[in-house]
Order: structure tokens, then sequence, then C-alpha cells
């Protein structure tokens, strides 16, 4: 998908706070990947409109780091209406699609802010209503977003019908005993069982807890763990 892009500034465009922030956004995560090519690219794009960057955000590291280690949150929190967001590609704003599209909502509706990616040849201005591109562009980028979801959906359904094929059983396996609200005062409970203390005694005398089913349970259970 390509759209033109048809900006020619020759200065840099006011705001109520001041002059336009411009920010270069740069993100590597591979080791074969260079922020220095990032760079130039936005760095020859903002001269072809002559501008200058303001404030580069860049950052070496692995996609699978959380939004705020990707320096995106950051970046978010600086921005203000009619500042300006470049970036080498859309891949740049996040590790899926889902990510990536609340970045762009973001940016666009809540900071008011343009977004220029530059492989894509996308420029969308959130102050140009009419713009019939714009409206298409975040239709389109919404639909992705659900097409992703659906696909998450159906892949961890595969997933489950895969193994239950296979034979594999489903949900937790058989002999793991899972953390319990009685575990705190477990030696309390099994010594004063041991001296055949009724469990409804054990509750309302010794815990101040619990129900009698639940514990009964409980008592069973761990009864049968050898580390008792």
């Amino acid at each position: 998908m390509t759209v033109s892009a048809n900006y020619a500034l020759t200065m840099k465009p006011a705001n109520i706070w001041g002059t336009t922030m411009i920010y270069g956004y740069v993100r590597v995560s591979t080791h074969d990947q260079s922020i220095d090519s990032q760079k130039n690219l936005i760095s020859r794009h903002s001269i072809d409109h002559k501008w200058m960057v303001d404030e580069w955000i860049e950052l070496e590291m692995s996609s699978r780091k959380s939004t705020a280690q990707r320096r995106i949150d950051e970046l978010l929190a600086k921005l203000n209406p009619d500042d300006i967001v470049i970036t080498s590609e859309l891949s740049r704003l996040g590790r899926s699609i889902r990510e990536t599209l609340n970045t762009i909502e973001t940016i666009l509706n809540e900071k008011q802010t343009r977004l220029i990616l530059i492989k894509q040849n996308v420029d969308i201005n959130p102050r140009d209503k009419n713009n019939v591109t714009n409206k298409v562009l975040i239709t389109v980028f919404s639909m992705l977003a659900e097409l992703e979801r659906d696909f998450i959906s159906e892949r961890t359904k595969e997933g489950l019908r895969a193994r239950k094929a296979k034979g594999i059983k489903l949900g937790k396996p058989i002999g793991v005993i899972q953390a319990s609200v009685y575990d705190k005062d477990k030696e309390k409970i099994f010594h004063l069982h041991n001296l055949g203390v009724p469990i409804n005694k054990i509750i309302e005398t010794h815990l101040d807890y619990g129900k009698y089913a639940s514990l009964k349970n409980y008592i069973e259970k761990r009864g049968k763990d050898n580390s008792l």
C-alpha cells in the first residue's frame, strides 16, 4: 500500500506550545540492523522537506521488550498536538499489529500528532479531517488489528485441538498441587488435625477463616503428599 505525501513545508509550523517538535524514532532489534541507516533515512526525508529533527529517540535491543523498555512510552509522553513523529517504517512502532495500532491510535487521536512512515510513504496529519486517505488508512489499520485478534484466537484453538488429538490431556497435570490459602498455616492445621481437633473447630478457633469443605479437601490432598 503506497500513499503519496504532498507536504513540502519550508519552515516548521507552530502550535500553542510554541514551535512544533519533530521526533525521530529509531529502533533496531537484531545485530544485523543499523541505527545509523534508519537515522540517515529519516534525516534525508527531513532535509527534503527543509526540516530538522529536534530530538532522536533511539535504542538497540530486542523487540520482545515492553513498550517502556523500547522507549515508546517515553516518546508518547513527550508529544503535543501538531508535533511530528518520523520513523523509518511501520514495524518500528510495535512488535505486533495490535501493539503497533495502539501506538498509532495514541499518536494520531490522543496526541493529535502527525505521523510519517517513510518506507510506506505514509504521512497522516490528524488535523486534516477532510483527507479521505487518512480515514481509509485508519480503517485499514483497525481491520488489521481485528484480524490479528482472530488469528491469535484461532491459532490457540488449533494448538489445543492438536494437543488433544495427540492424546495430550489439557489442563493441570495430574498430581500437581496448586497453592492454597491454607498453605501459610499448614503445620498448624496438620498438628491440630493429628491431635483429633474437628475441622470446624480448627476453622473457628485457630484460623478464623476458611470453610469446612475446602479445608477438608485441603487436608485430604496434602495428607497424600509424602513431604508432610
